[in-house]
């Protein structure tokens, strides 16, 4: 049988071994100390080895500056989304609100031209906005925000800054319907300013149209002579404007001219309107003829502003009416 022996004593061999190491380590460090203390070669050392080994710690800093660098793009990307999308939708707006103001500029330049015209021409107007246009292609309409409670009557004279635009022909207490000169059912006696000559303007059904029908061949009337208001029939005042002849050519017979005029007034366009309510004495209508007995027709005005003329009197061709009453009486 094997015999057992006791723990080996440790050797003294050993122990004598290992302190040797350590005091050998130890001055080897205070020779190194000394040295680094008097020549500073060990801060050189440590400056070469961190030269040697700068490059290996760029390369382990990349993967962190690659994620350090996709999480701050991806935020920035999300800050320029956000910001754009903001003054996207505030550019949009500040459109909005430019195209608000440019209009509300233009209808304030129009306002003014409307005023001015009225000062310059000393008129007692009343200022209205269009409610409401007549959606029929064959009828020139418009409604307005005044009425009788307002003093509008029918009949009343409505312009704008650039002339006349047509006359009411119907009145509620709060609202008024106009009848454009352009309507297909209006006429308009008017005069050449120029010359004098007097024509009729009848409407067409189109805004931007005039028409002139049965002008003699010899009238003294040219393309580009502007039409005034004649203020005969009663219904309109003289002197507004009404537009510049743009064509004249031959009828079929070649007997009379036929023209086209362009309206003064903008039909179609603007929100406001003046109502006249008194004229200066100079542009007021002649007076109305006498009305003649018996209910005989003294020539009135129509509703659209043409003279309906007088019948011929009774009796043989070229002989006078007999006097009646107390005028055959008197007669010696």
């Amino acid at each position: 049988m094997p015999s057992y022996a006791g723990p080996t004593a440790p050797s003294r061999s050993g122990d004598v071994a290992g302190t040797l190491r350590l005091l050998a380590y130890l001055v080897v460090a205070l020779v190194l100390i000394a040295l680094d203390h008097r020549g500073g070669w060990l801060d050189k050392a440590r400056a070469q080895a961190s030269l040697l080994v700068q490059p290996l710690w760029m390369v382990a800093g990349w993967p962190g500056q690659v994620v350090e660098k996709v999480q701050d793009d991806a935020g920035t990307l999300a800050h320029l989304t956000e910001e754009n999308t903001r003054l996207r939708n505030e550019a949009l707006v500040n459109n909005a609100r430019l195209a608000r103001l440019q209009a509300v500029s233009a209808e304030n330049a129009r306002l003014r031209e409307l005023m001015g015209a009225a000062e310059q021409g000393r008129l007692d107007v009343q200022l209205a906005s269009i409610l409401d246009i007549d959606l029929d292609p064959t009828r020139q309409r418009l409604v307005i925000n005044a009425g009788r409670g307002d003093g509008v009557h029918v009949g009343q004279s409505v312009i704008d800054a650039g002339g006349l635009m047509g006359q009411v022909i119907e009145a509620t207490p709060m609202h008024s319907t106009v009848l454009l000169l352009t309507d297909a059912s209006h006429a308009l006696p008017v005069t050449v300013a120029r010359t004098g000559v007097r024509v009729v303007a009848y409407g067409t059904g189109e805004r931007n149209r005039l028409a002139l029908q049965n002008v003699p061949m010899s009238s003294d009337i040219k393309v580009g002579d502007t039409v005034v208001s004649s203020g005969l029939g009663g219904r309109f005042p003289a002197g507004f404007v009404v537009g510049t002849i743009e064509t004249l050519r031959p009828d079929d017979s070649r007997a009379f001219l036929i023209g086209d005029v362009r309206p003064a007034a903008r039909l179609d366009r603007g929100r406001n309107v003046l109502l006249v309510r008194e004229v200066p004495p100079e542009m007021r209508a002649p007076a109305a003829p006498p009305t003649a007995p018996d209910g005989e027709d003294g020539g009135a005005p129509d509703a659209n502003g043409l003279a309906e003329p007088a019948e011929p009197p009774s009796g043989p061709p070229g002989e006078a009416p007999e006097p009646s009453g107390d005028a055959a009486g008197e007669a010696p």
